[in-house]
């Protein structure tokens, strides 16, 4: 049985990791990081990304600025942005070594060790690039909750909000987590093949007639 659901196991692997490293890169551009509602100004939504900040409004669209200067940048930000962009060089990196380790590839179908190699350094690798990518999204939702109930800020002055990224990195981070689990796994099941099952018939036809040889008079 584990012969039948290992290439399922890698296929759905691959794929949970594939879906995660898309969010992932996904989440690193968006400027959605945090949203900033108007009780004065309704008709204008502020957001903040890693990149740049935009104001939407509803009948002028979407203007964004770029950050001017990394440096200026507030510390979990600056930090957002160099993790994000280790999460995505490992998950990019973990496709492609999991991706030659497949059963189903028939390249290098004689070096079975070598593609079980693969897979666990890409399922490490996936593991690697979810942690990094939940990290960040993490700490900004902390900071974000922690303005937010500031004291020290009095009650008329606006207050980040969470934005539509933080969501979609925490997926994107869970996908790479359990894409690498299930690559790992299929490492681990034990796997059953032929020659020893050939042996192990060919061992138990020997004592049959063994046992057969001692019973007859």
């Amino acid at each position: 049985m584990a012969l039948v659901y290992q290439p399922m196991l890698q296929l759905s692997g691959i794929l949970f990791s594939l879906l995660g490293w898309v969010l992932s890169c996904l989440t690193t551009y968006l400027p959605q990081w945090k949203n900033l509602n108007l009780e004065l100004n309704e008709l204008e939504i502020w957001t903040m990304g890693l990149w740049q900040a935009c104001v939407v409004q509803e009948e002028g669209g979407m203007q964004c600025k770029d950050f001017d200067s990394f440096l200026a940048l507030p510390p979990e930000l600056r930090i957002s942005r160099i993790l994000m962009f280790f999460s995505n060089g490992s998950g990019l990196l973990g496709l492609l070594l999991s991706g030659f380790g497949l059963d189903c590839l028939k390249i290098g179908e004689r070096q079975q060790e070598q593609k079980k190699r693969l897979l666990l350094f890409g399922g490490m690798l996936f593991w690697i690039s979810g942690i990094t990518a939940i990290v960040p999204v993490s700490w900004v939702a902390h900071s974000t909750v922690q303005e937010f109930w500031d004291e020290n800020i009095p009650d008329i002055v606006p207050r980040w909000d969470f934005g539509e990224a933080l969501f979609v990195g925490w997926l994107a981070g869970f996908c790479l987590v359990l894409g690498g689990s299930l690559l790992n796994c299929t490492i681990c099941s034990t796997e059953v093949h032929p020659s020893s099952v050939h042996y192990a018939v060919a061992e138990q036809q020997d004592q049959c007639q063994c046992l057969e040889t001692e019973t007859r008079p």
